[in-house]
């Protein structure tokens, strides 16, 4: 697992973004998809259909995006982790401070597309406040009891998929720094 000073491999092509929910996956996935030139495919947008219904076609769709050549996504979802896996050749993990950077947030990004009533995905969008209280898998809910699992997750993929490189980043200053020094190096043919 790299650090956010160290030089990359290789160049990357086809990347995903890995964390908890709220950390800033599919805002850093963005920035990855601008610095290489890969097209962004939001996965949140290829899994819910309206009303919040699972998509019938999203693993379909999934294995149509990590068929190309370039690309950059969140990595989630547990029946389209393998496929993004396979493909990609890095994994970015936003390990950031849970309850002082991404529990913040989250809770600004919820409470802010409730208020304002943002169109999300497919027409959605995020659901009254009070289902903070009623549902037990509310975007904050979720977000708080499966903080630690991307431990397990990143240890198994970096086991079983040696082919990845997983870049860590543990603070917004390390993104930063990753972005404009190990990511662009790789990119100006300086990777090792």
């Amino acid at each position: 697992m790299l650090t956010h000073e160290e030089p990359l491999p290789r160049r990357p092509f086809r990347v995903a973004v890995a964390g908890v929910s709220g950390t800033g996956k599919t805002t850093l996935a963005s920035r990855i998809a601008v610095v290489i030139g890969a097209p962004l495919f939001e996965i949140d947008a290829l899994y819910h259909g309206p009303n919040w219904v699972p998509r019938e076609s999203f693993l379909d769709d999934v294995r149509s995006m990590v068929a190309q050549d370039l690309w950059t996504t969140e990595w989630q979802y547990k029946a389209a982790r393998p496929l993004m896996t396979e493909r990609a050749d890095m994994v970015v993990w936003l390990d950031l401070p849970f309850w002082t950077t991404t529990l913040p947030r989250l809770v600004r990004r919820t409470l802010h597309r409730r208020l304002k009533r943002e169109v999300l995905w497919n027409g959605n969008l995020e659901p009254p406040l009070r289902t903070f209280f009623t549902d037990p898998d509310h975007i904050v809910r979720w977000a708080i009891s499966t903080r630690f699992q991307y431990r397990t997750k990143i240890q198994a993929l970096e086991t079983a998929s040696p082919h990845v490189t997983v870049v860590r980043l543990r603070s917004q200053q390390q993104v930063e720094q990753w972005l404009a020094g190990p990511l662009r190096c790789a990119l100006d043919g300086s990777a090792r």
